[in-house]
């Protein structure tokens, strides 16, 4: 094949596409079809918790017109980081929904199912072996917290999803995935670089956040040929530029030069990014260096408690300019209620207008806003203990007085009624390290129905 072409329809799956756009890369005839279904940017409480931060109607939708077009036109559509975190409930989850759509539509394909949940006791082994590291500004694991660690999912590479796609598979539905993974399997399936098949895959993961302006909502169409791939917005709405398309290689990592990946490393010392057409841009010189030994990261969390918070806002100058004091009184006083209790919590606020994004990082300490949101959060080991903790905090910021205070009324506005919203369960992410594997395929069963 002289040229291969990759088709990525949008930034997660569920967030949607314009149908014209789809039409239109549709009528450009992709080899295949990639999407990214997951990732862990909203955080542990998913993986946890087993649930989806992409909703299942806006899923199907997508679903229906991808499985239709690769069925009907005969190639591949490979999924990756199945349900958003890619555990067992999030593979089930988009397995229903596939299965329910090849149903209604009478589809008929050969699908893969590619999980990625590893059990405790796996990850006790391998600790026991010396064979996990930490990744990152991370400790040790311990089997203390592996022992409070509810669910634990592995990073595939590229290799187990080239093995579905050999085993025959249309549709590859895989559990936890390498972003560029699914991307970038067709490719090396078919013989090109692994650095040039990589890096398309790194571009095209997020749809059209690569094209300027960006969305995550639209479709980004991938050419790779010997030695070069190219990228391409399919709406006239957006183009592809040098910039939009290296600000997207330096998208989530900490080297611009060197991507570590499973397997090994994408080094883009000499990378070059030509702008071929209006729209197009053109790729080459990335390489792939393979380790000298394989890896795999995994992702786990354990549960900390439940959380309570209130919503509340403020616009008194006064108290605004002497919010840290008001913040440290109401700290004191709930803990000086609770500590006969010997309550275990952890009680946060957040202050939007001052520092509520960056927190001690922001470096703008004299700004004074006009008006303040506040967030008031309380995480305890029970749901009645977080409202309790919450409940108090509130009311006592509510009445609390301060320097130069004038008005003897309450201190914030609350937007709903009720003012304290239960949170549910949280999370925190426990497991973040490599584990040396020695084959690529080992922590990844792939099972194969015929649909």
């Amino acid at each position: 094949m002289q040229e291969m072409r990759i088709l990525s329809p949008t930034a997660i799956l569920g967030y949607g596409f314009p149908l014209e756009s789809f039409k239109e890369a549709l009528r450009r005839e992709p080899h295949a079809i990639a999407v990214d279904a997951g990732s862990t940017d909203p955080g542990p409480y998913y993986l946890g918790a087993g649930a989806s931060f992409t909703n299942g109607r806006a899923v199907r939708r997508d679903l229906e017109l991808l499985l239709e077009a690769a069925v009907g036109n005969k190639i591949p559509l490979l999924i990756g980081t199945a349900g958003g975190s890619g555990g067992e409930p999030h593979l089930k989850r988009d397995l229903d929904l596939i299965m329910g759509i090849a149903r209604e539509s009478n589809l008929q394909f050969r699908l893969a199912v590619i999980h990625s949940e590893i059990g405790r006791e796996k990850v006790r082994k391998s600790l026991r072996q010396g064979r996990i590291t930490p990744l990152g500004p991370v400790p040790d694991l311990s089997e203390e917290v592996l022992d409070r660690t509810v669910r634990i999912v592995a990073q595939m590479g590229v290799e187990p999803v080239v093995g579905a796609l050999d085993a025959g598979a249309q549709v590859v539905l895989a559990g936890r995935a390498y972003d560029p993974s699914v991307f970038a399997a067709p490719a090396l399936r078919n013989g090109y670089d692994p650095g040039q098949s990589v890096h398309l895959g790194k571009i095209l993961e997020c749809g059209a956040i690569a094209a300027a302006p960006g969305s995550g909502s639209d479709c980004l169409f991938g050419r790779i040929g010997k030695g070069y791939f190219e990228v391409e917005s399919v709406n006239s709405a957006r183009r592809c530029t040098v910039s939009s398309v290296a600000a997207h290689t330096l998208y989530e990592k900490a080297n611009p030069m060197v991507l570590p990946g499973p397997g090994g490393c994408l080094e883009l010392t000499d990378a070059r990014f030509e702008q071929i057409r209006e729209d197009r841009v053109r790729v080459t010189g990335s390489r792939f260096v393979p380790a000298d030994r394989y890896f795999v990261k995994l992702e786990g969390v354990k549960k900390e408690g439940y959380r309570t918070v209130a919503i509340a806002g403020c616009r008194d100058p006064v108290m605004i300019r002497e919010i840290n004091q008001v913040a440290k009184s109401v700290r004191e006083r709930v803990r000086d209620n609770f500590s006969a209790a010997g309550d275990n919590y952890y009680l946060d606020f957040k202050l939007y207008g001052i520092n509520g994004v960056m927190g001690a990082l922001e470096p703008e300490h004299d700004a004074v806003p006009n008006e303040l949101g506040i967030i008031i959060e309380a995480v305890a080991q029970t749901q009645e203990e977080a409202d309790t903790v919450c409940a108090f905090a509130r009311s006592t910021m509510l009445h609390c007085s301060y320097q130069g205070r004038i008005a003897t009324a309450g201190n914030l506005a609350f937007p709903y009624s009720p003012s304290d919203f239960r949170g549910g369960e949280v999370y925190r992410f426990s497991v973040y390290h490599l584990l040396e594997v020695e084959d690529p395929f080992e922590l990844f069963p792939m099972e194969l129905v015929s649909i």
